[in-house]
């Protein structure tokens, strides 16, 4: 059937649905697309409303200016001509038309529009043009319209042209003229027509001597008591005087009248933030002070040169350390500390030391840029000895105050220098005013000082000691460096040296001083090693802060402290001068929990020993060996004599479970075959390449051949040992030398370098170390200055004593020579003597025409003294210490001084102690404690002076000296066996073993006579 109406107009409906979302989305598409359209055009007909508003006001502007510029081309000298210039603003052909009119017609042109009822106009104009003059020079300032700009500037800051036409209010109007600059940037953009103008150029520049006269205008125009003076003044600093080579910029002529007008007697009122400053700039603003202030010191009030002194001081501690140092030496020393492992360390040693792998190094110093030679050399002037020596004369005559800021700034300027350290020190020192300098600092504010507000300070919890802080570190600093060439002699003021003045150097600080002195820096040294301690049991002593009146972090300030406490503590050590437990720190701490913790800290760095570690990051990490490693004499030596016996004991277990597993498969021990005949050199043969911290079974050949009878238990290695030391140390032999008091040091001459005797040294260390690890004394003295080495510790003059007698006292002689030392033709050299030849060794690069002086003389002293006490033995030295540290971790070594190192080595030198040795004692055959011939025995040591108990002592056990902590600690334990009833035998000996043969003698008198016969006539080793 068909549709009665035709369905092509129907709507058609899709149930799916997939036609109904596809119109939908077609719509919205499109009504997208017109919004966005209709937007567009908007933007373009807004666009376009405001390019056109635009160009009609350009148009208007134009239209304007040109009319104006007509109405200034018709009266360029009139009010008319000025108020049409600048409201054209900056326009350098207007400008320079307007002031090549006026400098062509006169100053009286420029002043011409003020007359009358139109002043007030003008006054309000030409300082707006003045503005306008000083943009156009700074955006060109080598331009002959800058010249014209800048005559004009200066007729209208002058106070003498400005009075001269506007009469007493003259004065007043050029100071408004330069108040209104100032608050428009009238400084920055002198100094940037100044930096425009480039250093070649500068000298013949014809802009420059017109630019700086007004930088000095506001000081004749100011009030010295209004802000606007003190503003220039900051303003003059921050902006003109960062300018790099400023003084090298200038012709002669400008150059004096910047000196000579600048304010230097107005410091006092300068206040300014150095955080507007670059590094830079700062940089050069010290360079350009200290051009123009030195020559004025001796006429500057005190508050100007306190001021100014203070200025340097922020300077110094807001630049990065060695800011002043030329490009291929920074970073060197502080390289060097990063490296070094103790805070009195020889150059010629090393440190080996392990550390946690968790330790995160400090991130590398923020570059510098690099300096100008001439900036360079200027800075260099801070540090030279003229220059302190000036500051320290002017100062004398100041206030306390002036003197503080003073030694402030040397010690910010050591902070910012530490390469020039030495020298800034030195000229203090060597000048006739370092004595007084240092009893200055002292009793001016450190003998007030207090432990306990420092270290408050160091806990952020009190400003009581920032004060004193300072004074501190600067005397500790100096003092430090003075006993660097102080003779013991001139330390215990015993006498001036012959030869020398009669008013010769004398130690500026009493003994008794000292002695407070000493026990202030011991408490606060304490204070800081212990620290406080966070949660993770570490130390807050993490390097990046320190006392807010210095630069120096906690850890730099605990390293100056201990320098000079160990320096102090070192003359005592010599001479004792301090009451008895001085030193001790017994009262503020538990020694058994110390020993305890220094254990575990021991075991926690030595079980991650993959970095080496400096003592500055021992004593971060772990404060109780920090305190062992750095002042160890807090801690009595019985103490740390308990430390060390129980880090070896440590280490003897960690290996013990090794050497069982090892012998289970090679046997329980190496065994060693030597001739009896050959000891040393067998010795050497066979154990230079064995681990010497094993168990070590000898046998002995005699001289037929054959093989000694008895098994090894020890005391036959004992044997080995003593008699191995002896030909070892023998003078005869001609590795080692002897001094006066018999003590031992490695032989300086040339064949001692050689590989072979260098390798001897290198055993020789091992067995040292060897005998340290078995708890065997050795016989054997070594010379002071030689242990110092051991222990990393620098050599000092004194130590020159016990070398070189002659020699020693040719250099204190020099050091209290009161005429000219040129007059000794002495040179910076020194005669060595080898193989009878004498040779000439530079102590510095081309020292052979470097003449001594009286101002480089303590450095002549030093180098001689480092040379012979430290270089010249420095490889024999390095080959002994190789060795001895494969036994003996060198960190143990560091608790002690050198003084206790010869007691660890050889025992110590109290008196024999009967009553310990006869309770340590024990008894063989058919002796007891109840035995007549025993009870006669004691009877007669008893009756024995010190020195015949002592020849028994080595008679028995090859030593003379009682061990450290008493006869219990004599391994083997000392003992007396029956030696038989026969009467006419002599007492003998197993020294390997401790053991005294006593015959059962009825008669104590005769007991007496054969035991002084044996122990005096030194009876030989008795294998029976």
């Amino acid at each position: 059937m068909l549709p009665l109406f035709g369905d092509e107009n129907r709507r058609k409906i899709n149930l799916g649905g997939s036609s109904s979302v596809s119109t939908l989305s077609s719509i919205t598409d499109q009504a997208k697309a017109r919004r966005i359209e209709r937007t567009e055009q908007k933007r373009r007909n807004d666009s376009a409303t405001r390019i056109q508003a635009w160009w009609r006001a350009v148009s208007g502007i134009r239209a304007a200016k040109k009319i104006m510029r007509s109405s200034f081309e018709a009266d360029i000298e009139g009010l008319t001509g000025l108020r049409c210039m600048v409201l054209i603003g900056v326009d350098q052909q207007l400008l320079g038309k307007w002031s090549q009119t006026i400098v062509a017609n006169g100053e009286a042109s420029l002043f011409a529009p003020s007359v009358g009822s139109n002043r007030s106009s003008w006054q309000v104009l030409i300082r707006q043009a003045f503005v306008l003059l000083l943009r156009a020079t700074a955006a060109s300032p080598k331009s002959v319209n800058a010249i014209n700009h800048l005559k004009i500037m200066n007729m209208l800051l002058s106070p003498e042209v400005v009075t001269r036409h506007l009469g007493p209010t003259g004065r007043d109007a050029a100071g408004n003229i330069l108040a209104y600059a100032l608050k428009r940037r009238f400084y920055s953009l002198l100094s940037e027509a100044i930096r425009s103008i480039p250093t070649t150029e500068a000298k013949t520049s014809l802009s420059l001597p017109l630019l700086i006269p007004p930088a000095t205008a506001a000081f004749s125009l100011f009030s010295t008591t209004s802000v606007a003076y003190a503003d220039s003044l900051a303003a003059l600093l921050e902006n003109v005087l960062t300018i790099p080579l400023l003084p090298n910029r200038l012709p002669l002529p400008t150059l004096t009248h910047l000196s000579s007008h600048f304010p230097f007697s107005s410091f006092s009122l300068l206040s300014f933030s150095l955080d507007d400053c670059t590094v830079i700039d700062r940089i050069h603003l010290v360079a350009n002070l200290v051009a123009f202030t030195p020559p004025r010191y001796a006429v500057l009030p005190a508050p100007a040169l306190t001021a100014y002194l203070k200025l340097l001081t922020a300077l110094f501690d807001s630049l990065p350390a060695e800011a002043f140092e030329e490009p291929s030496k920074r970073y060197a020393s502080a390289s060097a500390a990063a490296t070094s492992g103790d805070v009195d360390s020889d150059d010629e040693s090393r440190p080996v030391v392990s550390i946690v792998s968790s330790f995160t190094p400090t991130a590398p110093p923020t570059p510098l840029p690099d300096l100008d030679a001439r900036t360079l050399k200027r800075l260099s002037t801070l540090v030279a000895s003229a220059h302190i020596s000036s500051l320290l004369t002017v100062t004398q005559k100041h206030s306390d105050a002036t003197r503080s800021a003073l030694f402030s700034m040397l010690l910010a300027l050591e902070g910012v220098w530490p390469g020039k350290s030495s020298a800034i020190l030195g000229a203090i020192v060597v000048g006739s005013g370092g004595a007084s300098v240092i009893k200055e600092l002292w009793r001016g504010s450190v003998r007030r000082a207090n432990a306990t507000n420092i270290l408050r300070e160091f806990q952020r919890s009190s400003e009581e000691s920032e004060a004193s802080i300072p004074s501190i570190i600067f005397l500790a600093d100096l003092y430090t460096h003075a006993l660097l060439t102080m003779g013991d002699d001139e330390f215990f003021g015993t006498s001036a040296h012959a030869g020398g003045s009669s008013s010769a150097p004398r130690n500026p600080m009493s003994l008794d001083e000292l002695t407070v002195f000493s026990r202030l820096l011991l408490d606060v040294a304490f204070g800081l090693y212990q620290g406080p301690v966070d949660s993770e049991g570490d130390t807050n002593m993490s390097g990046t802060t320190g006392p807010r009146s210095v630069r120096f972090t906690w850890e730099e300030v605990r390293e100056k402290v201990t320098r000079c406490l160990v320096a102090i503590h070192a003359r005592d050590s010599r001479r004792p001068f301090t009451p008895p437990d001085h030193w001790l720190v017994s009262a503020q701490v538990d020694l058994r929990s110390f020993v305890e913790a220094a254990l575990f800290e021991e075991q926690q760095i030595s079980s991650n020993n993959s970095r080496a570690v400096t003592a500055r990051q021992v004593a971060r990490l772990a404060p109780r060996l920090g305190i062992l490693h750095n002042i160890p004499f807090s801690i009595p030596f019985s103490t740390r004599v308990q430390v060390f016996r129980s880090f070896i004991f440590s280490d003897m277990m960690s290996r013990r479970t090794e050497e069982d597993q090892y012998s289970h498969r090679h046997g329980s021990r190496l065994h060693v075959i030597i001739r009896r005949e050959n000891i040393a050199q067998d010795g050497f043969d066979r154990l230079k390449d064995l681990d010497l911290k094993s168990r070590i079974g000898i046998t002995f050949i005699d001289k037929f051949g054959e093989e000694e009878a008895g098994i090894d238990g020890g005391g036959v290695f004992k044997e080995f040992f003593t008699s191995l030391c002896k030909e070892a140390f023998d003078t005869d032999r001609g590795l080692w030398l002897a001094n006066k008091k018999n003590e031992l040091y490695p032989n300086p001459h040339s064949y001692a370098v050689e590989t072979h005797n260098l390798n001897w040294y290198r055993f020789i260390g091992r067995i040292i170390g060897k005998a340290m690890y078995e708890g065997i004394l050795v016989d054997i003295a070594f010379a002071g200055f030689f242990l110092a080495k051991w222990l990393g510790k620098q050599s000092f003059l004194d130590d020159l004593a016990s070398l070189d007698p002659d020699l020693y006292s040719g250099l204190i002689f020099l050091k209290h020579y009161a005429g000219n030392p040129e007059d000794l033709s002495l040179n910076f050299t020194v005669a060595v003597e080898d193989f009878g030849a004498t040779k000439s060794v530079d102590l510095v690069p081309n020292g052979s025409n470097i003449a001594v002086t009286k101002e480089n003389r303590l450095q002549y002293i030093y180098l001689v003294s480092h040379y012979r006490l430290s270089k010249q033995i420095k490889q024999q030295s390095e080959a002994f210490f190789e060795g001895l540290s494969e036994i003996i971790d060198h960190k143990w070594l560091k608790m002690f001084n050198q003084q206790e190192l010869q007691i660890l080595i050889g025992g110590t030198d109290n008196p024999v102690d009967l009553d310990d040795l006869q309770g340590n004692t024990q008894y063989g055959g058919i002796y007891d404690s109840n035995h007549g011939t025993i009870i006669s025995f004691w009877r007669v040591v008893r009756s024995f002076d010190q020195e015949q108990r002592r020849a028994l002592l080595r008679f028995v056990t090859s030593c003379s000296r009682p061990p450290l902590l008493g006869f219990k600690e004599l391994v083997p334990n000392f003992a007396i066996r029956d030696a038989g009833a026969d009467e006419l035998r002599l007492p003998t000996s197993s020294t390997c073993v401790n053991l005294l043969k006593l015959p059962r003698y009825q008669s104590e008198k005769v007991l007496r006579t054969k035991l002084l016969q044996a122990i005096t006539a030194n009876a030989g080793f008795d294998l029976s």
